[in-house]
């Protein structure tokens, strides 16, 4: 028989860890390759880690909440034949005692025979099953996440042993640990301001009112308790509206927002659409909407201004070469995912059309994949699909600027001609966008979106697709 390690795989360049969600074996189930052994999350998308062999699940290395570095070893399985792969080690027991604690005694494996590969597999098996038994040298569980909190903080196991657990079967989370830290750090501001407010009455310095105001930012950042009435109805998030939520306050905390905004006459656009729409379906199996539209247009408009195209860090500017365009996509359960077109720029219209469909339905579906969400630089959001017509967005961290348009709707508008003004009926949309305005004043944030509109209006209403 013989051990391989069940990897977690590469997710994207920018994706170096996962949230282990559910199992979906357990040891001792039989599992055939390419079968899904458990459910992942990263920040926004849920996976499946099938097993590469076939065998039968002999140890999760992981419980559901755990993060877990990509790359790490998640789980063992027992298969049959030779040893062929460095993650497989032929055993004929054993190679740790359950009972061992490796900070109180040297481990000691039973003989390894593998065949091939020599110690320095075993050592890695047995460092797996190490890193394993460390998670649980306590009479209570903490997942690596809790354990590299308390190590930051510079908590003992015995603060950890003092935290109140909300998980499962009392097990602490991540959430609990941040609590027990506030409260900790409020009690010590609460004896510093004590202390310095006894100072000042001795000693009559008016240093205090910083520490005062420091104390009330404190108490201001905590949350707010919020009375419940008779029959409310107390509905928990899910991980991905928790996701969101912190996500957007970040965003708030982070960027100064200001917003612009301008109405746009899209009539050659209405009209070019709904002269190609049955004829691109004929020829490409699939609608063109006025998503891809837009999004050319904001293409366009972003190599025109690069420095819409940019991200903060501290006091650097981060330009972007790539143009890579997240489209906000409401899902069914009522959550937002950002999928994100990559190289916007380079595509064509057809090829844009495309990738907005595709990302669109395997949203919906829930069939993205971490890298579909990763790299954007810049977001559009339509919320003229649920009929709205002005919205101010939020920004995406690490973005700088995002773009919403309403609804369209037809006007009364006055025609400018060569023989005088007419009236006439037009279709008018609203656009909006909410910037940075660390790195982006008012004048480049409300040209640029004059651009983008300048690019829908003037839609060359003979153009071939």
């Amino acid at each position: 028989m013989a051990l391989h390690k069940l990897i977690l795989p590469k997710m994207g360049e920018s994706v170096t860890e996962a949230t282990v969600t559910n199992w979906l074996k357990e040891v001792g189930d039989t599992i055939q390759e390419d079968e899904a052994v458990l459910e992942i999350a990263t920040d926004k998308v849920d996976s499946d880690v099938p097993a590469p062999v076939s065998g039968v699940l002999k140890e999760k290395l992981y419980t559901e909440g755990d993060v877990v570095q990509v790359g790490d070893a998640i789980a063992i399985i027992e298969i049959d034949g030779k040893v062929e792969l460095a993650e497989e080690i032929s055993i004929e027991q054993e190679v740790v005692p359950e009972d061992i604690n490796p900070k109180t005694a040297d481990v000691e494996s039973e003989k390894v025979e593998a065949p091939g590969l020599g110690a320095l597999a075993e050592a890695e098996l047995v460092q797996a099953h190490v890193e394993h038994s460390t998670h649980r040298d306590s009479d209570r569980f903490y997942s690596p996440l809790v354990r590299s909190i308390a190590q930051e903080e510079g908590l003992s196991l015995a603060d950890l042993d003092q935290v109140k657990g909300s998980g499962a079967d009392g097990r602490v989370t991540k959430d609990d640990v941040l609590r027990y830290l506030s409260a900790k750090n409020s009690d010590e501001i609460k004896s510093s301001t004590s202390q310095n407010a006894e100072d000042v009455a001795t000693k009559n310095v008016g240093v205090s009112q910083a520490g005062l105001a420091q104390e009330s930012n404190k108490k201001a950042s905590k949350p707010v308790s919020v009375p419940r009435g008779d029959g409310d109805e107390i509905i928990e998030m899910d991980r991905m509206r928790r996701l969101i939520a912190d996500h957007m306050v970040q965003s708030v905390h982070t960027s100064p927002h200001v917003f612009s905004a301008v109405e746009a006459d899209v009539t050659n656009l209405v009209n070019w659409r709904n002269k190609v729409k049955e004829g691109f379906k004929k020829r490409e199996g699939e609608n063109i909407t006025f998503t891809p539209l837009i999004i050319e247009a904001i293409s366009k408009a972003l190599k025109d201004f690069p420095m819409i195209n940019v991200s903060v860090d501290g006091y650097n500017i981060i330009r972007r070469k790539h143009i890579n365009i997240g489209m906000a996509t409401a899902l069914p359960n009522g959550n937002l995912i950002v999928p994100v077109i990559k190289d916007a720029d380079q595509l064509s219209l057809v090829g844009i059309s495309r990738s907005v469909n595709d990302l669109a339905q395997r949203a919906r579906a829930n069939k993205l994949k971490p890298d579909d969400t990763q790299g954007g630089t810049f977001t559009f959001t339509n919320i003229g699909a649920f009929g709205n017509i002005f919205g101010m967005p939020i920004i995406n961290q690490p973005q700088a600027a995002i773009l919403a348009v309403g609804t369209i709707k037809k006007k009364p508008a006055v025609i400018e001609t060569p023989d005088g003004d007419l009236i006439g009926i037009r279709h008018f949309m609203y656009i909006t966008m909410s910037y940075d305005h660390r790195v982006i004043d008012g004048a480049l944030g409300g040209t640029f979106i004059k651009r983008v509109a300048d690019y829908l209006e003037n839609w060359d209403v003979d153009r071939d697709v």
